[in-house]
């Protein structure tokens, strides 16, 4: 079964700077970002943009060139984006959260001969003495000669942007999107979603995630103001709902994991059933399946047409969003089915067989997608293009996602993957580079990357691994090894590639085809070592004593649950955060899905407090 995509040919509103453009002429005063390090109207940034990007040019940035920017969450970074752009390269974001190793080899892969970093970000560049180093503020820039003319005329096949993924071979995967595949989902939502220059957008996501180019280009196509969310609000729910509803924001794009916090906050910190406090008339989750039976009580608070809520299945590789499905009351009478919806009128859905033939309706099958929002390919790497991106016999170009899905009278349902790929908090992760990374210790026989829940939205990375041959799986190797581990996904891997637990084992957990188990990684009846961390006396007295002042209480035992004791919900996420501060710990609320008590909590911290002393002593060889 297939949906036909609707092929307009493509035109000058076919690319961003076309678009942008016009929004500028029509809105040079309004706001066109709002940012810790402050705000700046479209002709404010429009301006500044136009003068980086002369700099771009002069250092050789033209059609198609990739421009990496490494450069903090602010105006800064969003200047930088659309100078390479308005250069006419294509901008590839890198988070400089990533650890230097990583960094560099992202540099290094991209083949860029131009990088955007701060001061503050240049220092994990490689050392090479033939790339060139733009400064966005322009300290300590030379001199150049300026451009030899006026900017090549503008062509929606020109490269956008290039955002990476995680790649199967240990390598990850650059994404590249050219112009018109990203117009095109932009203006197809804009009249699905009623988007124009009253919205007020966050941009929640970091840059490196192609979730960003939704919110960032969203926003700046319509005239709309974007809202920059701080790092540290984006991980606090109360505070990141605070700011939705002091900045009026109009459209909120999360992940189902990250939106399920924030209808906790939302019951913790508005009347119920008063909209006054939230100006939301549009919610778009993505990233990740959505379970339709989180939403019911944000359905019980608010109603199902202000705002909506729109459920958008989507990939890299076909420009972020690829289906909508407007999600109502209704749908949790069927909780077990994830609605995706239909594809957006730019894209074509197939659903075939192993041997390429459609399926009928109901059945399952795997999804290629043809259209205008595919991406040119993979930056450099012809060979996994070709794998990917495919010709059907009907002379059709179609994505191959891996994904398996089913037709129904209602729209697309999403049933997992074909393949080994996960999914966890939005990101789609190739266990095999995770893998790839731990590996490289010699202690490490082998690891298995699978995943493990931990209630509701809580979805964790964990590592099996296995010694080398003649090697026990004992004490005496895996203590010494377990922080080297550690060290070594902080050295190699971003922050939401890293386990969150290492397991030792005598063996790799197989299926019957004699393939690694992913599905049983996280089990716990393998033969091997176990390390365990009891909390000193110390951690329970002090949870203890922020328990009594929260609860006005001073009677209660370690076993006791806080909403047993007349918490709620509000006072738990006070009580969660004095706990984090009394004990320098970064944990998140989801850590007590399975209950609230004071050795619950005292286990989370001591095992916090013991990965980081270990990871710092690591760090310190």
């Amino acid at each position: 079964m297939s949906t036909l995509a609707e092929s307009a040919p493509a035109g000058a509103e076919d690319h961003l700077l076309t678009q942008f453009g016009a929004v500028v002429s029509r809105h040079p005063g309004r706001r066109a970002v709002s940012a810790p390090d402050g705000d700046l109207t479209y002709a404010e940034l429009d301006r500044a943009a136009s003068a980086l990007a002369t700099r771009l040019r002069r250092a050789g940035v033209g059609r198609d060139s990739v421009v990496p920017v490494i450069a903090e969450a602010g105006t800064t970074l969003l200047t930088a984006l659309l100078a390479v752009v308005k250069a006419g390269g294509a901008y590839l974001p890198i988070d400089p959260a990533n650890p230097p190793e990583r960094i560099r080899r992202l540099v290094t892969t991209s083949r860029a001969a131009v990088v955007v970093a701060t001061a503050t970000t240049r220092a994990g560049l490689p050392a090479d003495e033939h790339l060139q180093v733009v400064d966005p503020a322009g300290a300590g820039e030379p001199a150049g000669a300026d451009p030899t003319g006026p900017p090549a005329p503008l062509s929606p096949h020109d490269l956008a942007y290039v955002i990476h993924t995680s790649g199967s071979t240990g390598e990850p995967k650059a994404v590249a999107v050219e112009h018109a595949s990203v117009a095109r989902l932009l203006t197809v939502t804009r009249s699905l979603f009623d988007l124009d220059e009253n919205d007020v957008w966050t941009m929640f996501h970091s840059a490196a995630f192609d979730f960003s180019v939704w919110e960032i280009w969203g926003a700046w196509t319509t005239g709309a103001r974007l809202v920059v969310v701080p790092y540290e609000i984006s991980r606090s729910p109360e505070r990141f709902w605070r700011l939705v509803s002091d900045q009026g924001v109009t459209v909120l794009s999360q992940t189902p994991s990250a939106f399920r916090q924030f209808i906790a906050s939302d019951a913790n910190l508005s009347p119920r059933h008063d909209d006054s406090l939230l100006e939301l008339r549009l919610v778009v989750l993505g990233g990740e399946r959505l379970d339709v039976e989180m939403l019911r009580p944000w359905f019980e608070r608010h109603s199902s047409d202000r705002p909506r809520v729109v459920n958008m299945f989507g990939i890299t590789e076909t420009t972020v969003h690829a289906t909508h499905r407007f999600v109502r009351p209704g749908d949790l009478n069927e909780p077990a089915i994830s609605p995706i919806g239909e594809p957006l009128p730019h894209l074509g859905f197939h659903l075939l067989d192993e041997q390429g033939r459609p399926v009928p309706t109901g059945q399952p099958g795997e999804l290629y997608v043809s259209g205008a929002g595919l991406a040119r390919g993979y930056l450099h790497r012809p060979d996994l293009t070709g794998q990917r991106f495919l010709t059907l016999d009907s002379g059709l170009r179609v994505y191959r996602t891996g994904d398996r899905m089913r037709r129904t009278p209602t729209g697309y349902e999403y049933l997992g993957r074909t393949d080994d790929q996960l999914s966890v908090r939005g990101f789609r992760i190739e266990p095999q580079e995770v893998e790839a990374a731990l590996t490289v210790l010699p202690e490490v026989g082998a690891a298995v990357v699978g995943t493990s829940e931990h209630g509701p939205g809580d979805v964790r990375l964990v590592a099996r691994i296995v010694p080398p041959a003649g090697t026990a799986p004992d004490e005496t190797w895996w203590e010494p090894l377990r922080p080297r581990l550690l060290a070594r996904a902080a050295a190699s891997l971003p922050r939401h590639m890293r386990p969150s637990t290492y397991l030792p084992a005598a063996r790799i957990p197989l299926t019957p085809n004699g393939k690694a188990d992913r599905n049983a990684v996280a089990a716990e009846d393998l033969d091997g070592p176990r390390a365990h961390h009891e909390p000193g006396p110390e951690i329970e007295a002090g949870i203890a004593t922020v328990w009594q002042k929260i609860l006005g209480i001073s009677h209660f035992g370690p076993h006791d649950d806080f909403f047993d004791l007349g918490g709620t919900s509000l006072s738990v996420l006070r009580m969660f955060e004095q706990v984090n501060s009394t004990f320098a710990t970064d944990l998140d609320l989801t850590v007590l899905i399975d209950g609230v008590t004071v050795a619950a909590l005292a286990d989370r911290v001591e095992t916090a407090r013991t990965t980081r002393n270990e990871l710092a002593e690591a760090e310190t060889r």
